[in-house]
This record gives C-alpha cells, structure tokens and sequence, in this order.
C-alpha cells in the first residue's frame, strides 16, 4: 500500500499545475507579446501612407506647374517612392510639364523640369477629316505632309514627316460667326522636324493625321 501512496504522490508533483509565478510561465508570456507586437508592427509600417503631390487637373506638355495644378494626397509606395515628388518639396518656380500628366495621377519626378529642357513644342494642326474619339490628348498620330506641285495644280505623293506624334490637346476651330470650323489637334514637335513642318504649314501643304493607337515609330 505504501508502494502505491508513493506513486500517487509523485504523479501529483509530476502533473501539477504551474504557479503564475512560475519562470517557464513569463517566459512563454513575454514571447507571446513581443511575437503580437512585431507584428502590428510589420502591419502598421506596411500600411503607413504618406503625403505625396497629384496632378489635381491635366497638366499638358509645356504647362508651367504651379500650387493650383496640383493636390497632395495620401498614398503608400514603399519602393517606388522616390520615382514620385512628396508633398514636402513643392515645385520649384518656372518648373514645367515635359510629359502629359493626367488628373488624379501622382506627379512623377521626370515629368518635371526647367523649361530650357522641353525638347517638344506643340503646333497647331487644322484639320478637316474626323479622327477617332480616342485621338485625345497622350495619344499618338502619324504626320503626313503632301507638297503642293510647281504647276499649282494637285499635290506631290504624301511622305511621312513625323511618326507617332504625341497629341498635346484637341480644340473646335471656330468661325467669325462662331459657328463651328473644324479641328485644330496641337501635337507636339521636336526641335529637328519643327522647321519642316512649319515651313509645309506656310506653303499651304496637305498636311494630314492618321491614328496611330500603338505608338509605333515605324
């Protein structure tokens, strides 16, 4: 009998329910509670926004842009932040637009530069053939120019002159009277075809647009 009392002691001791006290008891605690606020940690650095500037309207190529142009909103990034302007560095003055930049779209640093850097001018186009709805500003339109003939009579064969020009704007021509006149597309022109196309401008030649909606240069 005492064989067995002594089994049951020692079981007890064996089983006994630890003292909140008890080392082995923190231990287990304290690595559960750091275990939790790693990560809420890790969760709240994730979700972490920051202030960063959008364009609070289109912002057109050329376009000097200025407090009124643009809004800051909270966004999270995390790794292409720096390709994005922060709402703590304004733009400085006289910066302008060398790409389109939609409304609602954050400002990306290489959109913006000095104005001596804007290597496209846009040029107006009056056009009087219907282009696609989609021909709106960002898209792309080839430029085809037709010599008038020495005679005065027809048109030399179209060649093409600028491929894959970026529209800047599109605009109703209005008459004197105000009623409507057509088209007026502004694309935008670097500084090596310009003399061309302003000189085919001035010498009353076809010029004409075609839709170009994948970009392509050739």
């Amino acid at each position: 009998m005492s064989a067995t009392v002594g089994d049951t002691h020692s079981g007890g001791a064996r089983f006994r329910r630890p003292a909140w006290r008890d080392p082995r008891l923190l231990t287990g605690l304290l690595l559960v509670l750091l275990s939790i606020a790693g990560v809420a940690a890790v969760v709240a650095a994730t979700n972490r926004t920051e202030p960063y500037w959008a364009a609070a309207r289109d912002i057109a190529v050329g376009q000097e842009v200025t407090a009124e142009d643009v809004v800051a909103v909270d966004v999270r990034l995390q790794d292409s932040a720096e390709r994005y302007l922060p709402a703590a560095s304004a733009p400085d003055p006289g910066t302008v637009a060398v790409q389109r930049i939609a409304g609602g779209e954050l400002l990306p640093r290489t959109a913006l530069a000095d104005a001596d850097r804007l290597d496209r001018k846009p040029v107006g186009i009056a056009v009087d053939h219907p282009l696609p709805d989609e021909a709106g500003p960002g898209s792309r339109v080839d430029v085809w120019v037709a010599d008038p003939q020495r005679s005065g009579r027809g048109f030399e064969p179209a060649r093409l002159l600028l491929p894959a020009a970026e529209i800047a704007s599109v605009e109703a021509e209005q008459t004197a009277l105000g009623a409507g006149g057509g088209t007026v597309v502004h694309v935008l022109v670097e500084d090596g075809p310009m003399e061309e196309l302003v000189d085919a401008l001035g010498n009353d030649a076809r010029v004409t647009l075609v839709w170009n909606p994948a970009g392509r240069t050739s």
